[in-house]
């Protein structure tokens, strides 16, 4: 079912489902959260029977209904589809029954979500035991993730986690849970495993990306997994990081909130970014640095002239990101196993 994506109907209630679930899930819940509260509090006091009943008091006929109507719909649309609760206990009985009573067949997950979390999490340690692992390490704005990409044999951390990883690296939305993103991880280093893919490509991650935690499993095993370093000139790195942090943001932000508070949301990104790193980047450097974006800023929104970032950009790629870049590179140096432009890094990895 991980393997081929099949679509999951979670019938957890809303507040398990934000806990935790995996990429192909939908919560529909057979219970909201104040029905589930109320009937467990109900099963502690007077058992399973008493529990059934009230929550078939709870669950008038027209919510059963309602309920049903959107089940039979997923079943409709994913007539491969599968659902489960939280153990494959009642929730997922009742919701299939109910589903059966109207002419509907939809199987269920036995153990239900805390078997495939389970699964998931004993896989990973395999995979991480198994698969030979290298790092794509190098200098912000170097083009890690495109090469990441275009090897194919790799997983990119920083898509699933919705975040580039820096500090100036939020997409403006939300990203994953720690748990879902666990799981999108091992569903797709189980993919390459299937697909006979033994030695994966990583990009070299910090241990958080934004907010989200890469798995210590995972975390673990990369730390003693060999480095190749990507090398890029200046230029081009000015060029890659105005690409992600200018059209691409900007573009992100105005789809989400339109082309004018788009463009404020964008700028605010940008200084709240740079503000978080003022302590760590010095005040003259920040003060300098925050005048070159405000003018950039101002250029961008006025006359639609987007040069002036490139002085911004490099400020903080030469006195922030790669004075911290070559102070964490002293301590995995002896991991290094190749370093090079992207060209003649794709060749060795084709020797390899």
């Amino acid at each position: 079912m991980l393997l081929s994506d099949t679509p999951l109907l979670d019938v957890r209630a809303p507040v398990e489902f934000d806990k935790g679930a995996f990429p192909t899930s939908i919560n529909l819940p057979l219970m909201n959260d104040e029905e589930r509260h109320q009937v467990g509090i109900r099963y502690r006091q007077s058992g399973q029977q008493s529990a059934i009943a009230l929550g078939a008091v709870l669950v008038s006929t027209e919510l059963r209904a309602q309920r049903v109507a959107a089940w039979a719909q997923f079943a409709a649309q994913n007539p491969h589809g599968a659902l489960y609760c939280f153990r494959g206990g009642l929730r997922s009985r009742i919701a299939q029954h109910w589903l059966t009573e109207s002419g509907v067949d939809l199987p269920m997950i036995e153990g239900g979500y805390k078997a495939l979390r389970t699964f998931l999490m004993k896989s990973l340690a395999s995979l991480c035991q198994a698969m030979n692992l290298t790092l794509i390490g190098g200098r912000t704005g170097n083009g890690k993730t495109l090469l990441i990409r275009q090897l194919g044999d790799s997983v990119d951390l920083e898509a699933l986690a919705s975040h580039r990883g820096s500090s100036f690296g939020s997409l403006g939305v939300e990203q994953p849970r720690n748990i879902d993103f666990e799981n999108a991880v091992t569903i797709e280093l189980m993919k390459l495993e299937d697909a006979g893919i033994a030695h994966v490509y990583l990009e070299d991650e910090a241990r958080l990306i934004g907010r989200v935690c890469v798995p210590d499993t995972l975390r673990n095993a990369m730390q003693r997994a060999p480095i190749v370093i990507l090398e890029c000139d200046m230029q081009q790195r000015i060029v890659n990081c105005f690409d992600d942090y200018v059209p691409d943001l900007l573009g992100r932000y105005q789809h989400l909130h339109g082309e004018e508070a788009g463009f404020v949301a964008y700028a605010d990104h940008h200084r709240n970014s740079l503000a978080r790193i003022r302590k760590r980047f010095g005040g003259e450097n920040y003060h300098r640095a925050m005048t070159l974006l405000n003018r950039a800023l101002t250029l961008h929104r006025e006359h639609g002239e987007t040069c002036a970032y490139a002085e911004f950009i490099e400020l903080l790629l030469r006195d922030y990101y790669d004075p911290m870049y070559d102070y964490q590179l002293r301590s995995k140096y002896h991991r290094v196993t190749f370093t090079g432009p992207a060209d003649e890094l794709i060749d060795w990895i084709k020797n390899q």
